[in-house]
């Protein structure tokens, strides 16, 4: 075959590539309907709902235009331009394009990894309350420390005591021999963006009058809290009653594994690490196949359980506090359903007002988490009341 026999050839198969390329774009954004979006995007506290789904029907309309694009325009100029030129020089052309891309992303690996030290979820140097690592539980509040930042236009202090809980001062340390209220879990019950006295764990502790302990941190997901509550529990002499918190937004960081984890066997496991690239494409496009998610809400509903026995086995109540921002998307109803209705966890639902978060954050503003302090301090005291009876009872029977 002649080489203008075979220019035509080249042209039409690349035109056919590109065309194709485009009409599996436009196919993509037709058929993934918005239940395939919630199925595999998972909400994220960060964000509403409507922005999320905003953004995803703002990816299907990028993803029609650019198939339209490549099938209408860039597969026919590609067709042209490969009919002009050698197949040597095509060829070159790849090769160079292919080169550039590589060495580009070596460069963008090595500048991530050293500029960047931290699990997706852990906190960069220099934010208050500073954070250590732990090998165990991939960090923890820096022990004897005080800090402070500006949140949502107010200055906001933080004190650490010596065992890395959070306190209203050094002068008020957590006094593990009293009867003592434990709080795990992440940044909203550690209080980002308030002032001790504002905390989910001091408006507890006011109106129901028993000493507050928050052991919690930012960033930690449920099997975090669980081994952090593992670790201190033990130390406390009378404990009342533990408080944990589940929030379906917040289920996707139940999914990680760039830090320490639990498995749904509760099987421990060191922090998986891949390329800064790999891990910033997970995170850009945060895709969970359908076995990924069954198997978080499988862990996640094993690590709150494991919670609650963890509390008895120490003759503590068990509680989960699950704050609802406005009304849930189906995926997050779902998820809450599963986790905890019917798992038989014993847990609050809290509806909060949708504007009760700090100035430019989606965290609980004062208002917010005196009302989550409130209900969790109500429950507790009709359970401590009901213990209380079924002791005297009890008692009485015996004599």
């Amino acid at each position: 075959m002649s080489r203008d026999d075979g220019e035509p050839h080249r042209g039409k198969n690349l035109e056919i590539a590109v065309a194709a390329a485009g009409i599996l774009l436009m196919a993509f954004a037709l058929m993934a309907r918005q239940s395939w979006w919630d199925r595999h995007f998972l909400p994220v506290f960060f964000f509403s709902h409507a922005k999320y789904v905003l953004a995803e029907k703002l990816v299907r309309l990028a993803a029609v235009l650019a198939g339209f694009f490549l099938v209408m325009f860039a597969g026919p100029m590609t067709a042209r331009r490969a009919r002009r030129m050698p197949v040597r020089d095509i060829a070159v052309s790849i090769l160079s394009i292919l080169l550039a891309i590589g060495l580009a992303l070596v460069v963008t690996e090595l500048m991530m990894r050293h500029t960047f030290a931290f699990a997706a979820a852990e906190t960069q140097p220099g934010e208050e309350p500073l954070r250590q690592p732990d090998p165990w539980l991939g960090w923890t509040f820096k022990p004897d420390h005080d800090g402070s930042s500006i949140a949502g236009e107010r200055p906001i202090a933080y004190s650490i005591d010596r065992l890395g809980y959070r306190v209203p001062s050094h002068n008020a340390p957590v006094d593990v021999n009293q009867p003592s209220v434990l709080f795990t879990g992440e940044s909203i019950i550690a209080g980002y963006g308030l002032n001790w006295n504002e905390t989910i764990p001091a408006q507890t502790e006011a109106a129901l009058g028993v000493q507050s302990a928050s052991i919690a941190v930012f960033g930690y997901a449920n099997d975090q809290a669980y081994l952090r509550l593992a670790s201190e529990l033990p130390r406390f002499r009378r404990p009342v009653a533990v408080v944990s918190l589940f929030i379906p937004s917040l289920f996707p960081r139940n999914l990680g594994d760039d830090r320490p984890h639990l498995d749904a066997r509760l099987h421990w496991a060191p922090a998986v690490h891949r390329l800064w690239l790999t891990s910033l494409f997970r995170f850009a496009i945060p895709y969970h196949s359908d076995t990924e998610v069954e198997q978080g809400i499988e862990a996640t509903r094993a690590e709150l359980l494991a919670t609650a026995a963890l509390a008895h086995r120490y003759g503590a109540i068990a509680l989960v506090v699950d704050p609802q921002f406005g009304p849930e998307s189906p995926i997050e109803e779902m998820l809450r359903r599963r986790i905890l209705e019917e798992s038989g966890l014993s847990f609050i639902r809290v509806p909060l007002d949708p504007t009760w978060h700090l100035k430019g954050d989606l965290h609980p503003d004062p208002r917010a988490a005196r009302a989550i302090g409130l209900a969790i301090a109500a429950t507790l005291r009709t359970d401590l009341a009901r213990e209380a009876s079924s002791r005297a009872v009890s008692a009485s029977s015996g004599l």
